[in-house]
């Protein structure tokens, strides 16, 4: 028993000497393993609620289980499937290197109609980093592979040129990078590290406008570089243009080279997706499964993989046979009706992060103006997600009343219509919440 996997068979089997059949289908019937290291065993679930009631009412009983299995005491943790990409990416070993992967090379890359271009871009940056465009600025939703491509032209120059300095940072983590060299006074070594390598991918670049500080930095960085002929690669979910809280400088300088954008896949490219998909989980899926989540799921193709990797974790963890249209229509369900498990908690939190502030202040009686606003905007974003009544949206805050919850929606829906900055700050948010929810 060396795996995740096998652990939570083993744990399954005593919870089903406990528990009745319609406990087990209702609540672990989507649940797989995800990782094991030293006293805890991490599982995932569908949805926010799942996990809520997994954790407050199963899981001394799946401690007790393990308890059984290792005669020791052993933890649980339980992520919702919003949480388990960041989770992912926080147990990958120390030095990992998406550069070192096979997973996200250009020939793993699946090509359509729909980013060709953006494609064809990144590879003539691969093999001509600074001759080709620089910067190369890819644009898109959310889930439609601006990251992957990031990784193949890393990938790609690691390969062919092993001299190559390259250095990889996501928007948010160079503004903390920042702010944390900049209290440890450390800025010397922070410039050193960014204006020194051969190439810069900058993956959700959007996140540094409106921080004038950030701005200040990768506007001097970005020229360092460029005067320097090193290439330099950003995404984001929009057009520099669409950025307004984006200094122009900074603006200007993103269109220098070449913008490209990536559309959500076409058909074709959907089902190429999930062959490709399943082919690496060694699945056999049959053509009418392979067309039936290419027909149902379409926009994105995070959710695509994601689907066929629950299916192959179903395969492994509870069915060992067959897979069938009825329980990829199952597992699918949530997705094609577009429902998400958007909490208050998480709109809260959200909101509160990009006002720099904490939740309790948002949640509290304080009248500090950032304050003020962000309150105002998580009353405005859960009538927007959840659609509570108002008086529901009011008791999250303090029991305030509905005239109050009134006031902030109107007021944030004015804002919205009539100002381009905060109408931006907005949309940050709503990112942050459809992507970690």
């Amino acid at each position: 028993m060396n795996s995740a996997s096998d652990v939570w068979l083993a744990v399954l089997k005593i919870l089903e000497e406990k528990l009745t059949p319609t406990a087990i289908a209702t609540w672990f019937d989507d649940c797989r393993a995800i990782d094991l290291r030293d006293d805890l065993l991490v599982i995932g679930t569908s949805t926010d609620f799942k996990r809520n009631v997994i954790s407050s009412r199963y899981s001394e009983i799946i401690k007790s289980a393990l308890s059984e299995l290792f005669s020791g005491e052993c933890d649980l943790l339980v992520l919702s499937e919003g949480e388990l990409d960041e989770y992912q990416s926080n147990m990958q070993p120390e030095g990992f290197n998406p550069f070192d992967s096979s997973q996200f090379t250009f020939d793993r890359f699946i090509v359509g109609s729909a980013n060709r271009f953006a494609q064809a871009a990144a590879i003539a940056v691969a093999n001509n980093p600074a001759k080709a465009y620089n910067p190369l600025f890819i644009y898109g939703d959310p889930g439609l592979g601006k990251t992957h491509l990031l990784y193949a032209i890393g990938h790609s120059l690691k390969a062919n040129r092993p001299d190559f300095r390259i250095v990889y940072v996501k928007g948010d983590d160079f503004t903390n990078e920042l702010i944390q060299a900049i209290q440890t006074n450390q800025n010397a070594a922070f410039r050193e590290k960014y204006r020194s390598t051969d190439l810069l991918l900058v993956d959700d670049i959007q996140f540094i406008a409106g921080k004038e500080m950030t701005q200040e930095e990768f506007f001097h960085t970005f020229n360092t570089l460029y005067e320097s002929g090193k290439q330099i690669v950003l995404t984001s979910d929009r057009h520099p243009e669409d950025m307004m809280r984006l200094d122009d400088r900074l603006k200007s300088r993103f269109e220098w080279g070449l913008t490209a954008d990536i559309q959500p896949p076409d058909y074709e490219t959907r089902v190429a997706i999930v062959k490709n998909k399943a082919e690496q989980l060694g699945l056999i899926l049959p053509d009418r499964i392979s067309q039936y989540i290419a027909e149902n799921i379409r926009s994105n193709v995070r959710q695509i993989e994601g689907t066929v990797k629950k299916i192959a974790a179903y395969r492994d963890l509870l069915y060992n046979s067959e897979i069938d249209i009825e329980l990829v229509e199952k597992i699918t369900r949530d997705i094609i009706r577009g429902e998400r498990e958007y909490t208050p908690e998480l709109i809260i939190s959200k909101t509160a992060a990009c006002y720099g502030v904490s939740a309790d202040d948002v949640k509290s009686s304080s009248r500090a103006k950032a304050t003020t606003q962000a309150r105002q905007v998580a009353m405005y974003l859960m009538r927007k997600f959840i659609n509570m009544s108002l008086v529901e949206i009011g008791a999250c805050f303090g029991n305030r009343d509905h005239a109050t919850v009134i006031h902030a929606i109107k007021k944030i829906e004015t804002l919205v219509s009539t100002s381009p900055e905060d109408a931006d700050i907005i949309r940050d948010i709503t990112t942050n919440i459809t992507n970690k929810s």
